[in-house]
């Protein structure tokens, strides 16, 4: 990778976690504190859904977020030659360098 690319690759990494990292806030302080008592209108079985979402939705909504970024730093790794299983083999490190 050249440093052109490297500076790509860590800003299309950067601006993934930046909005993830804002859902999940949006999310978890959002449905959790400001809108619960909108939420608390519609139940889920005998439970507020305010209620539920400050109890269970950021946690559930934060293990989502982890696996989309899984899938999104995939697609992005390939988009950049990136293979980190073939570089463990090569004696490849992070920086690109041979050891």
């Amino acid at each position: 990778m050249t440093p052109d690319d490297r500076k790509h690759y860590w800003r299309s990494n950067l601006r993934l976690m930046a909005v993830l990292l804002t859902i999940w806030a949006l999310v978890g302080l959002g449905a959790g504190t400001l809108f619960v008592d909108a939420l608390n209108n519609v139940n889920i079985g005998n439970v507020p859904l305010g209620f539920w979402m400050g109890q269970q939705g950021s946690i559930f909504t934060f293990v989502a977020l982890i696996g989309v970024y899984v899938w999104r730093m995939e697609k992005l790794d390939e988009s950049y030659g990136i293979d980190e299983e073939r570089d463990i083999a090569q004696g490849v490190s992070k920086s690109g360098e041979a050891h």
